[in-house]
Parts: C-alpha cells; sequence; structure tokens
C-alpha cells in the first residue's frame, strides 16, 4: 500500500472545472474581519512554508477583504490544530492547511472526536514527495551505502522527524521493514525542526519535503539519496526512487485547504474561489516549480470523495507499522 501521485490524479478532473455557480455565490459573503489561517505543524515546515506563500500571494495580488493570519498548531501530530479548527466558535473565518495528518491523526488518536467528513473541503493545492537526506560530512553518497551503515550502527543509528504515524514516519517504517533496519526514532513538533537539526547533525538522517530541506541542500549541507515519488524529480535527476530499487511503493503528502466544520456554502464558495485564483497565479505555479511540488488541483467534491479513499489507504499503511 502506498500513496502514489496516481491515487490522487485519479480522483481529479482533467482540466478545471468552471466556476461561475462558485463564484455567484461567493459574492454573497466578502470577510469583515482577519481571517484564521491555521497550519497543522510547527514553524518551518512544509506546510507552514506554503501557507505564508499563499498568504503573501494573497496580499500582493490583494486578493481578499481581510488578511489569512498564519497560527501554527502543530501540537500533537496536528491534533492541536484539528481541535481547534473542530471547535471554532466562527467557523466562517477558519480555515486549515492539511497534510495527511489529517487523515492518521483522528485515526491513530479516536478519543479526539475528530470526524474529517464533518469539515468544509475548499481546494487541492498539490501534492509533495519525500526525500531521504544526510549530512555531507557523513560521507555517505548512494542509499546502499546508507543501508549499510544503518545495519552496522545495530541500533543506534538516528532519525528525527514529525512524529509517529506522521508522513515521514510511515515511510521510514517501510524502509526499515524492507531492508531490516533498527533506527532510533526522534519525533520534533515540525519538518524545519527536523532539517535544522540534521544540519547541525543532532540526528543522522530525516525523510523531508524538497522545500523543507532546500536552503540546506544548497548550501552543499545535505546529500540526497533517494527519492519516494513515482518518477525521478526534475530537481534531483540523479536521485534514484525506492521503486527502482525493486519496491513498490511511492508516498506524497497532500496540500491542502479545508474549512471548518459548520462553515456557511456562501464564506465555502468565497475561499474556494479565492484558493481557486491563488492555484491558477503564475506565483503559485512557480512555487510549485521551484519546490519540486507535483502541481494537481482538486476542488470541494474531489476532495471529498479522497478523504474516503485516503481514510482507507492510511489504515492500511498505520497496521502495516503496528499502529
Amino acid at each position: 500500500m502506498s500513496i502514489t501521485k496516481r491515487n490522487f490524479v485519479g480522483l481529479a478532473l482533467a482540466s478545471l472545472v468552471a466556476f461561475s455557480p462558485l463564484s455567484a455565490l461567493a459574492q454573497e459573503w466578502k470577510p469583515r474581519k482577519p481571517i484564521d489561517f491555521v497550519i497543522m505543524a510547527g514553524p518551518g515546515g512544509g506546510a507552514d512554508q506554503i501557507a505564508r506563500f499563499i498568504q503573501s500571494v494573497a496580499e500582493k495580488k490583494d486578493m481578499t477583504t481581510r488578511p489569512l493570519v498564519p497560527n501554527n498548531k502543530g501540537g500533537g501530530s496536528g491534533a492541536e490544530a484539528l481541535i481547534h479548527v473542530s471547535g471554532t466558535n466562527d467557523p466562517d473565518y477558519t480555515i486549515l492547511v492539511t497534510l495527511n495528518s489529517f487523515f492518521t491523526t483522528p485515526l491513530r488518536q479516536p478519543n479526539l472526536g475528530i470526524d474529517i467528513q464533518t469539515f468544509t473541503p475548499v481546494a487541492m493545492m498539490g501534492v509533495d514527495p519525500f526525500v531521504l537526506w544526510v549530512h555531507k560530512d557523513s560521507g555517505i553518497t548512494s542509499f546502499e551505502q546508507w543501508v549499510e551503515t544503518v545495519k552496522a550502527a545495530d541500533g543506534d543509528y538516528v532519525m528525527g522527524g514529525t512524529g509517529k504515524g506522521q508522513e515521514d514516519s510511515i515511510v521510514i517504517a517501510y524502509m526499515s521493514n524492507a531492508y531490516g533496519l533498527d533506527i532510533k526514532y526522534i519525533p520534533y513538533d515540525g519538518g524545519g525542526a527536523v532539517a535544522k537539526d540534521l544540519a547541525g547533525q543532532q540526528i543522522m538522517a530525516t525523510v523531508n519535503n524538497p522545500a523543507e530541506a532546500k536552503g540546506f541542500y544548497e548550501a552543499g549541507d545535505f546529500v540526497p539519496l533517494l527519492a519516494f515519488s513515482d518518477e525521478r524529480m526534475p530537481a534531483y535527476p540523479d536521485v534514484p526512487t525506492l521503486k527502482e530499487k525493486g519496491h513498490d511503493f511511492s508516498y506524497y503528502n497532500q496540500r491542502a485547504v479545508v474549512g471548518a466544520p459548520g462553515m456557511s456554502d456562501a464564506a465555502a464558495a468565497y475561499y474556494g474561489d479565492l484558493f481557486t485564483a491563488i492555484y491558477e497565479s503564475e506565483e503559485w505555479q512557480g512555487y510549485l516549480t521551484s519546490e519540486s511540488l507535483s502541481p494537481l488541483w482538486m476542488d470541494a467534491d474531489e476532495q471529498r470523495a479522497y478523504w474516503t479513499t485516503q481514510v482507507e489507504n492510511h489504515k492500511a499503511l498505520l497496521a502495516a507499522m503496528g499502529e
């Protein structure tokens, strides 16, 4: 079981749909105060970077009558964000930038009482692959050399990630099972903190999204060893995929925006129009390319359909790692 780009693409329309009905409804509502733009992760990670870039595009192009205000709530593998958004007293002014923990955290923490189907779908903005990174000072230059190094460490090899059951931990668990690896795992609040500690060599390797590691890679500090994408990424043409190593596994992180439960139809239409315009903007299309995200649009109906599919996919992935 894997989360391939095709899992997402198969649920998306081949082209953007017409938005005239939404636009007419959206004209019935405009925000009259700042919008709580909740981020389901800590500062510096991929979700945080995307949210702040989206905010900058909306501000630069004067797309909203009131500002999007980023609000990091990454505690409990995103549970803090889910509780905050689901319990808001102002659903028309509360939207959430999600990743795959939108699916896994409610599955792993049923006591939260979170039903993601009660949330309001807004827009899928793209999907984000993962890469295995080491520090240049490790001397490791290939995936095979990395596997040998981890095995030789005999349980003392340390990796960092955003928490058990999170996206990177699913990928690490797959590698561990496939290659018989014993890895110590340290949880962090966000991908930015994970990348920072690899740069400081407090940990030995990470599975980060390209955007989270890009600055360190460009500075020459990080070495990419393996991509968990369906094909090699244009920005890293010399980095093989796990599929090339004989394992039919890839994993992509959703980059989507959802609204709070109970959001009005008019507000949902307004946000649908807003994020459609952002997705189609030259700035966002350029960001997708520069940060190695795969472009993929989904409207509200398509998002609702794939939520069900991805919950089932992640149940299987979590079960495979003993969750």
